[in-house]
């Protein structure tokens, strides 16, 4: 399973390993499909693959570490390569 997010990290999380964390401890795949990180602030455009109980349980552990998690919609995509 594949989940499309758009994460925005506060300041006091951006020295954190979350993509380690999300690795190590719920076996998903993190994949970066854009960053932009300030000493303030990061946002994030992230793709989770793994186990679909996996990948909930790291967006989970995601939102409750303080992380602003919205669901990026496939629906996009699919137009965006079907020419609009």
């Amino acid at each position: 399973m594949k989940r499309k997010l758009f994460c925005t990290i506060p300041q006091r999380l951006i020295k954190q390993p979350l993509l380690f964390t999300l690795v190590n401890r719920f076996q998903v795949v993190p994949n970066i499909r854009g960053a932009s990180v300030t000493e303030t602030i990061a946002i994030l455009s992230l793709e989770l693959e793994g186990e679909p109980a996996n990948v909930e349980q790291a967006v989970q552990y995601l939102i409750e570490e303080g992380v602003q998690v919205e669901e990026l919609d496939d629906r996009e995509d699919s137009a965006a390569s079907a020419g609009g």
